[in-house]
């Protein structure tokens, strides 16, 4: 079974139209803030007049690849972006590259999206391309660590004809404790995320799945868009509360004739709404847009609409 990447996913169907829990010293400070207990008491921040401190963040594949990876985080910077995402490489000299064009741009790699989750799910009954899954993932997190990166992205299972929802919830934890002690070492979260892999479908199930591991380097990435399909997005972010430790933003719209990902604010999400649940769970992690790639006009345009529909800056 092949499944796309998720620029293909993407450019399949986006209209460019618009142009853990724990609080020990070893725990990176994104996932401290993030998992810091709320009093139940705490007034609630008003979203609607109050800014967020969340770090606003882009997809490295968002930025023209005909520019160098210089002149990308340059860019990323310079029209508004404080942090990127950057994909798996295994290349050791591209990656030091890319750390270096950071670093000159004086942008932080804020974390890793693991390439391999879907050609090689850790939910296979396949132990060759369970181990291929686990490599993946030990190059996400090696990374990570030299970028300055705090959390790798996981799509953790897939449910699908040969795998049958029981089988994708018990083979994926198994293996992914296989991975905790180097997270723990390298100090960099595990950051499991909802998408269209007909797994973890709703907010209880992913907040359960991901307390049985019982460990802090074990936490939730949650997108926005993904949900809106089948649920709410601001439900999910009060559900998942404190182990959300990164953020995806995208929208999606439902039309008579299908669906399209759009760009944020063109969809049936609920923004005011979001942002009210962002304030409210007190998340000051960072929020990563993944949408299309375009020119500098268009990623002005997307970082706008960040600030005023999830910062809640004018």
């Amino acid at each position: 079974m092949r499944h796309p990447s998720r620029r293909e996913f993407l450019r399949s169907s986006v209209t460019a139209a618009c142009g853990a829990a724990g609080l020990s010293a070893g725990l990176p400070g994104s996932l401290v803030a993030a998992t810091a207990d709320t009093p139940s008491g705490a007034a609630k921040v008003p979203a609607e007049s109050t800014a967020l401190p969340i770090k606003k963040g882009v997809l490295l594949g968002m930025l023209p690849d005909k520019l160098s990876y210089a002149e990308r985080f340059k860019l990323a910077r310079e029209v508004g972006f404080n942090v990127v995402q950057a994909p798996t490489e295994a290349d050791e000299h591209k990656a030091e590259e890319i750390k270096k064009a950071a670093d000159g741009a004086g942008i932080r790699i804020d974390s890793v999206m693991n390439m391999d989750h879907w050609k090689y799910p850790l939910s296979s009954s396949d132990s060759e391309v369970v181990e291929k899954g686990l490599a993946g993932m030990r190059t996400s997190l090696h990374n990570a660590k030299p970028w300055g990166a705090d959390a790798v992205l996981l799509v953790p299972a897939v449910v699908n004809a040969q795998t049958s929802y029981r089988d994708a919830w018990t083979r994926s934890q198994k293996e992914i404790r296989k991975l905790i002690p180097l997270a723990e070492e390298l100090k960099i979260v595990i950051a499991i995320e909802e998408v269209w892999n007909k797994f973890l479908l709703s907010p209880l199930e992913m907040a359960k799945y991901i307390d049985e591991f019982q460990s802090p380097w074990i936490q939730a990435w949650f997108d926005v868009g993904n949900v809106v399909l089948y649920g709410y997005p601001q439900d999910w972010i009060r559900t998942l509360g404190k182990r959300i430790v990164k953020v995806h933003l995208k929208d999606f719209k439902r039309k008579e004739n299908g669906y399209a990902w759009v760009n944020l604010g063109d969809g049936d999400a609920d923004w005011a709404e979001v942002r009210k649940a962002f304030a409210e769970i007190g998340y000051a992690g960072s929020a990563i847009v993944e949408l299309e790639a375009g020119d500098e006009a268009y990623l002005r345009d997307v970082s706008r609409r960040v600030d005023r529909l999830v910062l809640g800056r004018s």
